[in-house]
């Protein structure tokens, strides 16, 4: 009797023990589990993220091949080398427009086996605005030894730089025939970059360098007009003399109707001798606006002055379509240009010229990216006669430009005589380049070159 109930104890007892430790294999065969599934998330995370950026690199070679064509947001497949689909990327793709002229990318990548894994990235895809050089220019120029240049500049004909630089200049000519416009009598050939300035021997002058196509960066204006019309600013009311578009810090423009200007002058304008008056003498008040908040541009069909403290982002552009030679518009610097702001920008679009009048600041300060499309930047030459006007006006003492001036034919705030003591115009001059405008342009301001990947960052998943 005793040796069953010993047996029955040692039964007991293995089945207790037998129990415990099936308990103990269950449970340490799901930590197993556990683990290896959670290894197997861990590569999947990091898998998706690589499905991310496969799908952001498709959507780059898709918008290269097709650089008009940003309809292609949707679910993809993604093969192994074997040809059996291991996952997905779904892209989101967000065209250019006005106001922006990038192309934003967001990829979500995800493997088969988790599809509940993702990874997002999202990219800014974009080519560089003209607006990346301090100057740039259609037509041979001269920086005289009180000019200086802050930013890379470029022409496609020559540069004679007796100025000051601190970057890159660079000529599309190895060589070009220097006139008497660079005070070269008789003319003679001169390499693309030549002067006294010292950008030659520190590395900073390269030439011949690519064309930069001034038929390609002209921007449609029948576009921006039509923008204009929808959801900008448009005024095309014919007056006499044209409107003076006053900014303000509050986000606001003023516009004025001009009645009257001021006594007609004689300048040469680089080709021949004007009369006529760039000066407002009488105004009237039109209209108040508030700066469009999508980036709209605002269209005048008319001569503008501008001035004033810009607060947002904006572009003014001064044309009239249909475009006819004789037709074509201005825009005067009427005062200063300022920022009220370090995110505030201002484009500044002539049909023809922007010109500085003859009665400007005797220190002139303009903040913005400045396009003359057909014509020049420009201040005429006013002779420095004894009488007035031109004694007072036709001398200036400083001009200092901050963003980019971009010219289809001659430009100068300056001039001098062959002793290089300055007749006419601005006695010192400064331009420099504004690096926020290279990725960040004013709205409709044109763009040249290839795509850049100008940002990159892991997004989180949208709940």
């Amino acid at each position: 009797m005793r040796f069953n109930c010993e047996r029955g104890i040692i039964i007991t007892l293995a089945l207790i023990f037998g129990f415990i430790f099936l308990i103990m294999l269950g449970g340490l065969l799901t930590v197993i589990l556990l683990q290896q599934k959670q290894s197997l998330q861990r590569v999947a995370w990091n898998e998706a993220l690589h499905l991310a950026e496969a799908g952001a690199d498709y959507a780059r070679w898709h918008i290269f091949h097709s650089p008009a064509n940003f309809d292609f947001s949707g679910t993809y497949d993604y093969k192994n080398p074997q040809g059996e689909v291991s996952g997905n990327y779904q892209l989101e793709i967000t065209a250019p427009t006005g106001c922006d002229s990038g192309i934003t990318i967001k990829s979500t990548g995800w493997t088969s086996e988790f599809p509940g894994v993702k990874r997002v990235v999202q990219m800014k895809y974009t080519k560089p605005a003209l607006v990346k050089y301090a100057f740039l220019t259609n037509n041979n120029v001269w920086f005289g030894p009180d000019e200086e240049l802050k930013g890379p500049f470029h022409s496609n004909g020559g540069i004679r730089m007796d100025g000051e630089q601190n970057s890159l200049a660079t000529s599309s000519q190895e060589t070009y025939i220097c006139g008497a416009e660079h005070d070269c009598s008789p003319p003679q050939e001169k390499p693309g970059i030549w002067g006294a300035g010292a950008g030659d021997g520190e590395g900073l002058w390269q030439f011949p360098v690519s064309n930069v196509d001034f038929n390609a960066i002209t921007q449609d204006l029948a576009e921006i007009k039509s923008d204009a019309q929808n959801f900008g600013i448009y005024i095309s009311n014919p007056v006499d003399y044209g409107f003076h578009v006053q900014f303000k810090a509050d986000g606001t423009i003023d516009v004025f109707r001009v009645k009257k200007v001021k006594q007609k002058v004689y300048g040469w304008d680089g080709e021949k001798w004007v009369y006529e008056s760039n000066d407002i003498d009488s105004e009237d008040f039109y209209a108040s606006y508030p700066l469009p908040s999508n980036c709209a541009p605002i269209f005048i069909e008319n001569k503008v002055w501008v001035d004033g403290i810009v607060k947002g982002r904006a572009t003014l552009v001064a044309a009239e379509l249909p475009e006819m030679p004789n037709k074509m518009k201005n825009i005067i610097i009427n005062g200063n240009i300022d920022y009220a702001d370090p995110s505030s920008v201002l484009g500044l679009i002539a049909q023809k010229d922007i010109l500085i009048p003859l009665y400007s600041p005797d220190n002139l300060e303009v903040k913005a990216a400045l396009l003359a499309k057909n014509g020049h930047v420009f201040r005429y030459y006013y002779p420095n006669w004894s009488y007035e006007p031109y004694k007072t006006y036709a001398i200036r003492d400083y001009i200092a430009t901050y963003g980019s001036i971009i010219t289809n034919t001659i430009w100068t705030f300056t001039w001098v005589d062959s002793g290089m003591n300055v007749v006419s115009g601005y006695k010192n001059t400064s331009m420099s380049y504004n690096p926020n405008l290279t990725y960040n342009p004013p709205p409709y301001f044109p763009v040249s070159g290839e795509y850049e990947t100008v940002g990159w960052e892991e997004a989180q998943q949208s709940p």
